[in-house]
């Protein structure tokens, strides 16, 4: 716990999908907070007076009104679901909302922990991978859960203009994220075009714009 205070405050650096993830689903929820930016590459992140608030040293943060720090993106997105239920980011049905989750963690948990920022810079540091190796380190990875995604949402009556009939959610923040942070490593989004469809439509969508990496504070 931290003291008591009115606002929320997240921290998150303007590159991070899983800040973006975050991001999106506060415009979503129309709730207001205070940007603290971290610069990963700078390791800020890893400053004590960062630590004192998150002691995992990862962004993103969340810093709830009454003090309580909330970690991990996919837990501070379940929660703001929680306690702000308009819009919904998961189904009422249970397996709606088990399908919703499946489709999240097979990004959250099989793409982003082995092609995250920390994990790029030791493959550098202690395997000596050129930029070449890195690149083609991200794109296998992407690519071995992207081909299974794309045939889930193609071939499931559950997919809609979203991830999950009409109205994006906690999916289609996660596809989104994953998405922004493939186009920088060159993924080919030709062999996915349901994938790219729902990126684009997400897209459309003003909470996905404004919380766009582009359109951040800290961006460079």
């Amino acid at each position: 716990m931290t003291a008591h205070q009115d606002k929320i405050v997240l921290h998150n650096y303007f590159r991070s999908s899983t800040s973006y993830r975050v991001r999106i689903a506060l415009a979503m929820k129309r709730l207001d907070y205070t940007y603290v930016a971290h610069h990963l590459r700078h390791g800020s992140h890893r400053e004590q007076n960062y630590l004192a608030v998150n002691p995992q040293g990862l962004v993103p943060a969340l810093v709830w009104t009454d003090g309580t720090m909330i970690a991990q993106s996919l837990a501070i997105i379940e929660f703001l679901d929680d306690v702000a239920p308009q819009p919904p980011l998961l189904p009422t049905d249970a397996l709606g909302r088990a399908r919703v989750r499946m489709l999240a963690q097979m990004i959250a948990c099989d793409i982003h922990p082995v092609n995250n920022l920390r994990v790029l810079t030791a493959l550098r540091t202690l395997y000596g991978a050129g930029d070449d190796d890195i690149t083609n380190w991200f794109r296998h990875w992407v690519n071995e859960t992207f081909e299974p995604l794309e045939k889930i949402l193609a071939s499931s009556s559950e997919t809609g203009t979203f991830c999950h009939g009409e109205q994006p959610g906690l999916a289609d923040i996660c596809v989104v994220a994953q998405v922004a942070n493939n186009q920088r490593f060159g993924v080919d989004m030709t062999p996915y075009p349901t994938i790219a469809r729902i990126n684009a439509a997400c897209l459309e969508v003003e909470a996905f714009q404004t919380s766009a990496p582009a359109n951040q504070p800290d961006a460079e």
